[in-house]
Formats: C-alpha cells, sequence, structure tokens
C-alpha cells in the first residue's frame, strides 16, 4: 500500500493521518510519563462518550479507534499501562 492510501486509510479509520505518530506523540506526554497509557484510554473513551452526546458518532468511532490501538500497544508491552513508582 502505498503512503497516501494508507494515510487515507488511518485517517477513516483512526481520524489521523499516521497512527504510528499518534502513538508517538503519547510516549512524550506528560500524562503517559507520570501515570501510564491507561489514563490516556481512559481520557479517549471519554472524549468519544462526549462526542456521542452531541450526535458526533463518526468522530466518536475514529476515537475509539485511537484507544483501541493504544491498549493494543498496552497488551503487546509497546506501552507501559501503569507508572509505578
Amino acid at each position: 500500500m502505498n503512503i497516501v492510501a494508507q494515510r487515507n486509510q488511518n485517517r477513516a479509520m483512526y481520524g489521523v493521518a499516521n497512527i504510528d505518530l499518534f502513538i508517538d506523540s503519547i510516549k512524550g506526554s506528560v500524562t503517559y510519563r507520570a501515570i501510564g497509557a491507561n489514563m490516556i484510554v481512559a481520557g479517549l473513551m471519554s472524549d468519544a462518550q462526549e462526542l456521542l452526546s452531541v450526535g458526533d458518532n463518526e468522530r466518536a468511532r475514529q476515537t475509539l479507534n485511537r484507544a483501541k490501538a493504544v491498549l493494543f500497544q498496552i497488551m503487546d508491552g509497546q506501552l507501559i499501562g501503569t507508572v509505578n513508582e
């Protein structure tokens, strides 16, 4: 699949052109470093709830797909779910 097609597929599925860059941006976030990716997933799910409450079903679906992508990264050991102090 060429780059343009991949970006279009990502945009349709996740609402972002590059899901890998989205995941990388999480790794640099204060929330991820302080709490872990579980809180990122919870935040994305809250965002999806808000989008549903205003009838924006498509963006809610994309937001939930981003949450699932983060969850899969946690499950694969690529992201830390909870930061232990």
